[in-house]
């Protein structure tokens, strides 16, 4: 095991250097205007290479440029075009500033009103690409001329006010070859015209891995793709649209790394799976922490999925920033901004479940359905602007006793006091009441039909359970930055309140948790050269409860307070760039004495000609949720018994990793990973007194590679591989040998294709994952004979078609209705197929 191990690890990092380009050297700088205002999102390039970037709100770039002499152009709608010509020897880091100038003419919304509207004519459109898809921000303008309209989130324009006659527009926008269209208006009449652009050359590389030019979760600020030291996955508004689901964690269970095991995310398999307790990665919400005040788990279907404009996940230990349950990861929903003027958006939603593929497992005389709706309106000046969601959905389940009821209300506002001040309000609130049916019948405890077990039916002695479940959060954050732009100050106080009542027969249970947050941050940018961020945090829980008691059959109340303070700074040194930071956390659980814990972090990113190297090592801890230490409960008529004296999980994480471009369709990224835990928290099984208990695993290693392979063979085809080796065992410790890690899949491989001609699209994703070599309970075979492990197998397919403001999303998951469980006795979802049907105003 240990020579595959190092031989995965060896390929993981030589792959990039056997498709190496060029030798490569980095360019750097500002780009203002006549002012000296920072210029925002101009596409900074190198003349006849794909090597390209984005400035980031400050007017700030960095790119990749090969060595020799290069002319590098700078370009931005509105603004004439710029170069300069420069020398790179391999390996250089040159700066070089640019001051655009402003085109001749004005935007036609600042014009004066000259003919009455009457006499004026109307040209209006959209604008898409190649593909299809609406582009948002694209500038519509009289060719020659700076006077146009831009493009909404739809691609749609409006052009007022057009004198009669013959004029040619022009579509423009960064990245895209410039279209041109010629019409004649007449007095007071419309017309319109749509465009269709085609993307530049070498521009594709963030297509193929799905990254915005700009992430803002690995940092707690805005930072560019290529100046972060750990590896990131992101699950874009497209994704989540075209897989039409109806839950955020539905789509990011394809990300690549990423699993969930019945609603519990594992990154590089950090997680394993509790029963949902005490979750390894940390969920933030617009960069507010969401994670459960009693259970330390997550309500994936808190936000309605509508409302996320795209989730990006940070691999690795990330607590020198984020502090407890960072210890696998960080995954961050960011919601949609609010645009100008009214919008209006509907989705609905309707599927039907297969039925079960032999008779003898089958529990109905019909098919279970499931439908849903969701509603949003929001109204938007240029100070003021709000946007209110609300929505239900309902399921029949795709087994017995699985039906489910939900509802959702979600709110935001922003105030733009200033061009420097802003003020974000945002929260939800969601009710489920659902059926429970944790684990199937085996033989004698249904109607079995003969059969050893009944993955479809539930076993009689719950029948009649179910859960009435509240959540909801609430998180203001305000957004301050000084005159020059270099100082930018961040707090942020947060609420998140969970509330459940389990109905059953053997006895009721309940829990009300609240979390309260509160932050301060500061961050200072010099240029691109150095960047430093401080902060203060402080998070504190409480509960009422009668089953994280530690005792039976009582009511209890339990609290839980981290207050910590964490420094970051990033940097240059040559041609690397160096990120170190370090955050304590202080713990206290019903008023103990505090207990604390570093987490430093350093990490690196080298341009190289063999790619984009990085690495970093940090420490990861997650303090024990008060779920984890007071339980009280029966699973399988095994006594849960508590745990108080529960200590922190604390890791060390290593990676190192490349990211490779070889011309505009094929990108290469791979990531070798090392994480030595300490008390990791598992259940630790005793038959011979029938008890489980939660307990920390001395030690614990975690190590294999990540690679991600994008290829876009085709105009309007792009596939991606994905896979995950993961070599994961608890260490050998007194007289307990060494063995693997529960519920951790050896291999995880995911193959994703998309092919869009016109308003069409088609895709497909596979999804392999080995079988677990270790289960908690049912681990011995001899005892548990009908719980044989096998590998999972699961294909998903999927179809959209898009015209104006209207769209439609298909998808057939587990589309060969494979029949396999992740969890104990806990049947996975069979091929279930949703229709949604979207309409944008």
């Amino acid at each position: 095991m240990r020579r595959r191990l190092a031989a995965a690890l060896v390929l993981a990092l030589l792959l990039p250097a056997w498709v190496a380009a060029q030798e490569t050297a980095v360019v750097y700088g500002t780009v203002r205007d006549s002012a000296g205002k920072p210029i925002d999102r101009a596409l900074v390039r190198i003349a006849g290479t794909p090597f390209a970037a984005f400035t980031d709100s400050s007017g700030v770039y960095r790119l990749a440029a090969p060595s020799g002499r290069v002319v590098v152009v700078v370009e931005r709608i509105a603004f004439r075009t710029m170069s300069d010509t420069v020398t790179l020897a391999a390996g250089d880091s040159r700066r070089v500033d640019f001051t655009l100038a402003p085109k001749p003419g004005v935007l036609l919304d600042d014009l004066p009103r000259q003919l009455p509207r009457a006499m004026g004519g109307t040209v209006l459109g959209t604008v898409r690409d190649q593909v299809g898809r609406p582009l948002e921000r694209a500038l519509v303008q009289f060719a020659g001329t700076s006077r146009g309209a831009y493009t909404d989130a739809l691609g749609r324009y409006r052009l007022t006010d057009v004198a009669p006659g013959t004029v040619v527009l022009e579509a423009v926008r960064i990245g895209y070859v410039p279209a041109r269209e010629t019409v004649t208006v007449a007095a007071g009449d419309s017309v319109r015209v749509d465009f269709a652009v085609s993307p530049k050359e070498g521009l594709t590389l963030n297509d193929i891995f799905q990254l915005p030019p700009v992430l803002v979760t690995p940092s707690k600020s805005s930072q560019l793709v290529e100046q972060t030291s750990t590896s990131v996955a992101v699950v874009s508004e497209h994704q989540l649209a075209r897989r039409a689901v109806n839950t955020v964690d539905e789509a990011v269970d394809k990300a690549p790394g990423v699993q969930f095991l019945n609603g519990q995310v594992n990154i590089r398999g950090s997680s394993g799976y509790v029963l949902g307790l005490g979750s390894r990665v940390l969920v933030l919400v617009d960069g507010v922490p969401a994670n459960q005040g009693d259970r330390g788990g997550i309500h994936w279907d808190l936000l309605p999925v509508d409302q996320v404009e795209r989730v990006e996940i940070v691999k690795g230990a990330g607590s020198a920033l984020y502090g407890s349950a960072a210890v696998g990861g960080v995954v961050n929903l960011l919601t949609r901004d609010i645009p100008v003027g009214t919008h209006a958006r509907l989705r609905t939603t309707a599927g039907a479940y297969a039925d079960p593929p032999h008779e003898e497992w089958r529990f109905r005389s019909r098919t279970g359905l499931q439908e849903g709706v969701d509603l949003t309106g929001s109204y938007g000046t240029p100070t003021l602007r709000g946007r209110l969601a609300a929505g239900t959905r309902h399921s029949d389940g795709y087994r017995e006793q699985d039906a489910r009821d939900h509802w959702q209300m979600a709110g935001k506002g922003e105030w733009h006091a200033s061009p420097r001040s802003r003020l974000d309000v945002s929260g939800a609130w969601a009710s489920d009441q659902y059926q429970t049916a944790l684990m199937w019948c085996t033989q004698g405890r249904c109607d079995d039909r003969g059969q050893a077990y009944q993955p479809f039916k539930a076993d009689t002695g719950g029948k009649g359970d179910h859960t009435f479940s509240y959540k909801g959060y609430l998180a203001a954050t305000l957004l301050r930055s000084d005159a020059e732009s270099t100082v930018t100050w961040q707090g942020r106080a947060s609420w998140v309140r969970t509330r459940f009542t389990d109905y059953q027969r053997s006895g009721n249970d309940f829990s009300i948790a609240n979390r309260f947050g509160a932050e301060l941050r500061a961050t200072a940018r010099h240029d691109t050269t150095r960047t430093v961020t401080i902060g203060a945090e402080l998070s504190a829980s409480d509960l009422v409860s009668d089953i994280f008691c530690g005792t039976p059959n009582a009511t209890c109340s339990h609290t839980q307070g981290e207050y910590a303070a964490y420094g970051q700074n990033e940097g240059r040194l040559g041609t690397v760039r160096l990120t170190t930071g370090a955050r304590i956390d202080f713990l206290a659980v019903d008023g103990s004495s505090l207990t604390a814990v570093v987490s430093p972090r350093v990490g690196a990113v080298l341009p190289a000609r063999t790619g984009r190297w990085r690495a970093s090592l940090g420490r990861g801890f997650r303090a024990p949720a008060m779920a984890e230490r007071f339980p009280s409960t029966t699973v399988l008529g095994l006594s849960v018994i508590p745990n108080p004296d529960l200590d922190p999980e604390t890791s060390w994480s290593l990676e190192v990793g490349n990211t490779l471009a070889v011309g505009s369709t094929l990108g290469v990224d791979a990531a070798a990973f090392w994480t030595e835990a300490r008390n990791l928290i598992e259940p630790f099984v005793d038959l011979s007194v029938g008890q489980i208990q939660l307990r920390n695993t001395p030690r614990s290693r975690l190590a294999g590679l990540d690679l991600m392979l994008g290829v876009v063979p085709l105009p309007g085809l792009t596939t991606a591989l994905s896979y995950t080796f993961l070599h994961a065992r608890a260490l050998a410790h007194d007289t307990i040998p060494e063995r693997p890690l529960a519920f951790r899949p050896e291999h995880l491989l995911t193959l994703t294709g998309d092919y869009t001609v016109g308003r069409f699209g088609v895709g497909a994703d596979f999804r392999y994952m080995s079988r677990f070599a270790n289960v908690e309970l049912f681990q011995d075979l001899s005892l548990f004979p009908a719980d044989r492990r096998a590998a999972a197998r699961v294909l998903d397919l999927r179809a959209s078609w898009e015209r104006g403001p209207v769209a439609a999303h298909l998808q057939v998951a587990n589309a060969l209705n494979f029949i396999y469980n992740l969890v104990p006795r806990t049947l996975a979802p069979v091929r279930t197929v949703t229709l949604t049907l979207t309409w944008s105003y």
